[in-house]
């Protein structure tokens, strides 16, 4: 009984094998007339028809430049990331080996130079031995499957991929449109240009597509260098890109590319000595793993992704933001930024030794700005992107805000509170008001009561300091660092010791509201939602409200510039594929404080370092160049700064609390290897910022700081002074 089943089996089989060559022998017989003779008129009713349809059917096919992957390069050239939804480099076929143009038309369409787009006799050799053998024989020529990835392509490209037809889902309707297409395509394009178009589109893994990509996926070479055995694999692997995946499938992989080989000595492609040679090459696989986004960035992770905000975020690469995100990722944009490779490796070198090990998870950061351009030159933290074992992790920026200006998302931790590096714009707004830099302060009062007559000409000042009062709103009694300084006190004295009853001091005898215009004009806004410092509240004079470090560096890199504030701007140049230029955001740079202001507060900025509350940083880098700078920390000790300067660089160094929230005072607390007390600005932010500073800083003209107005030094007879 199991043989009879078996002969009836085989039987009706070969009965529907039979019925069915003759049904598509009819069909082809229809497209044969319709293809090769369409001018002809038709006997049957049937024919007519059919001919009437194929000729009505869409013939105009929009060949689009694929996908490409987009480069994020440093100012002087370095790869830093890239995009890509499809990794594609898309070259010339004269940057392609000979061997893979002959080897890809060899196994796949060895009549490619002299069919029209379709092939009348591969289509019915298919069918005959589909019908015959129950075996799937393909029989699309090389044009009919550019056809194929150029419509997928495109549905791709829109964000249609639902509507992806793949080869074995095709109806004969959809295979009759592709052959009309295919036939329209090749009375536009040369059969060069076709082969171009088909190598650089086509798919061979999912981390390369085209034959650039693959060749550097599996090969770690060219397209133009790649060896014969090289160009039999890949042109083999087309195919099925998984059942001959070299690293995959080595066996089934040789296999193939050995057919590849035979192929291409039987159309006379490759000499005896040559296929022999390489059937008995090994495969050799260097493979290179795609590096996509910026978590695989080769340097500046962080940097790369406010880059890529930004991007995402303008307007001028997209109506929306899922246009900008298919300019990003298929667009082939090469992304010129303003990072310096020679600065980046340094700031990471410099923020990772600071904290170590760090299993307390404390954040290190980095940011440099060049003044008078607002060039963004290195950003560095000491986190990565995804989790890795012992590492603190962390996909926020520690450099940059929450939020941009209109709400857009930046990805960046929201900024720390900026502590005393925000008392020179008290003290610039001092200078501002035609004060000398020697008037003698009372920096002995620490009691600030609700009625206090602070002077604003725009507003109302909030806060209070005096522990009378706690009952009612107020704050404890101001503090300093020390004890050693409820005293009278010159203002630059103040400053440079960073005194906090002394900037009180000045602050009761400034009109608030020049006060708040000297911190909005140079850049400094609240890190969270971009908001105004709000200098009406008295815990703002000693940096209570979060900044990011890219703009507290920024709003000293205006002192450094001589008064004259620049926009932050990480992006120089975008070009597309096609090498148009594509508009960025270029620096607005505006007079923000007065020249001598600013050479003023210069002044006294440098002798925080000489005599002041940074005397201990080391290494000394004003030994070396004109160097300016401040110290900052917080009430708790959890977010401490230098934010120091040449002529030429500005930078922010933090060191600090970076979780979520920050509430971890930074005190009795151990950082590689060392316990402290209470972190101060000067002790880890401060060698941070040194150490960097005195390896890059020669790269950017360091001159001397201008002098300021002698009237400013050295006051008349009669003027207040010390």
């Amino acid at each position: 009984m199991a043989r009879k089943k078996r002969i009836r089996f085989g039987l009706g089989a070969a009965l529907w094998r039979a019925l069915g060559f003759l049904l598509v022998s009819a069909v082809c017989g229809v497209l044969a007339a319709s293809l090769l003779v369409p001018g002809v008129a038709a006997a049957g009713l049937a024919v007519r028809t059919s001919i009437t349809f194929f000729n009505g059917l869409p013939s105009d096919l929009a060949v689009v430049p694929p996908s490409q992957s987009t480069k994020v390069l440093s100012a002087d050239g370095k790869p830093i990331a890239t995009f890509y939804a499809e990794n594609r480099v898309q070259v010339g076929l004269d940057r392609m080996s000979p061997y893979i143009k002959d080897a890809i038309v060899a196994i796949e369409d060895s009549r490619f130079y002299e069919h029209s787009g379709i092939d009348p006799q591969g289509i019915l050799r298919a069918l005959t031995s589909n019908v015959a053998s129950g075996d799937r024989q393909g029989a699309s020529t090389l044009t009919q499957q550019y056809v194929t990835n150029v419509v997928n392509e495109s549905l791709m490209s829109a964000g249609r991929g639902d509507e992806v037809i793949l080869s074995g889902q095709k109806s004969i309707g959809d295979k009759v449109r592709e052959m009309k297409l295919a036939l329209e395509l090749e009375k536009k394009y040369t059969k060069n240009q076709i082969l171009e178009g088909y190598l650089n589109i086509v798919f061979f893994n999912r981390d390369a597509y085209g034959i650039e990509a693959a060749a550097r996926h599996f090969f770690s070479t060219t397209a133009k260098d790649l060896t014969l055995p090289q160009a039999a694999l890949l042109a083999g692997l087309v195919n099925s890109p998984t059942f001959y995946d070299p690293s995959l499938h080595p066996d089934n992989s040789v296999k193939r590319r050995n057919q590849v080989l035979e192929a291409m000595l039987k159309q006379g492609k490759i000499t005896q000595s040559d296929h022999d040679a390489a059937v008995a090459a090994d495969v050799g696989l260097k493979i290179a793993p795609a590096k996509q986004g910026c978590a695989a960035a080769e340097m500046a992770p962080y940097f790369c992704d406010y880059v890529s905000h930004l991007i995402l975020n303008n307007p001028a690469y997209g109506a929306d933001v899922a246009e900008r995100e298919r300019k990003l990722y298929r667009g082939g944009l090469t992304i010129t930024t303003t990072l310096d490779s020679r600065l980046q490796g340094p700031a990471q070198a410099q923020v990772d030794a600071t904290a170590g090990a760090n299993p307390d998870k404390w954040g290190a950061a980095l940011v440099s700005i060049q003044p008078g351009t607002g060039k963004i030159l290195a950003m560095a933290q000491n986190t990565v992107f995804l989790p890795a074992p012992g590492k603190f992790d962390t996909q926020l920026n520690f450099n940059v805000d929450s939020k941009d200006a209109n709400g857009n998302d930046l990805n960046g931790a929201g900024g720390f509170q900026p502590g005393s590096t925000m008392k020179p714009f008290t003290f610039a707004e001092w200078l501002n008001e035609g004060k000398p830099l020697t008037t003698e302060v009372d920096a002995s009062r620490r009691t600030y009561p609700l009625d206090f007559p602070w002077k604003s000409t725009c507003g109302k000042v909030l806060g209070a300091y005096d522990t009378a009062q706690k009952a009612l709103g107020a704050a404890d009694d101001l503090q300093n660092n020390n004890e050693g300084y409820y005293r009278k006190m010159p203002v630059n004295y103040g400053l440079y010791n960073s005194i906090n009853t002394a900037t009180f001091a000045e602050a009761a005898q400034l009109d608030f509201c020049g006060i708040q215009k000297m911190v909005d004009a140079v850049g400094l806004h609240s890190g969270v939602d971009n908001a105004q410092v709000n200098m009406h509240q008295l815990g703002n004079l000693l940096g209570a409200i979060g900044v990011a470090p890219l703009h507290l560096a920024n709003a000293f890199a205006t002192f450094a510039n001589d008064g004259k504030y620049c926009t932050p701007i990480a992006i120089a140049a975008v070009i597309d594929a096609a090498g148009t230029k594509l508009p960025v955001e270029t620096s607005n740079c505006r007079v923000a404080v007065k020249p001598e202001v600013a050479r003023g507060v210069n002044s006294v900025l440098q002798d925080v370092l000489k005599i002041g509350s940074g005397v201990y940083i080391a290494p000394k880098v004003q030994d070396k160049f004109p160097t300016a700078a401040k110290t900052g920390t917080s009430n708790t000790n959890g977010a401490t700064w230098v934010v120091g300067y040449t002529s030429g660089l500005a930078t922010a160094s933090f060191f600090g609390d970076a979780l979520e929230g920050q509430k971890r005072p930074g005190q009795n607390i151990t950082v590689n290897g060392k316990f402290y007390k209470a972190i101060d600005g000067y002790m880890l932010a401060g060698p941070q910022w040194a150490n960097y500073m005195l390896q890059v800083a020669g790269y950017y003209p360091a001159t001397a700081f201008p002098k300021p107005p002698e009237s400013m030094t050295n006051p008349p007879p009669g003027s207040p002074r010390h």
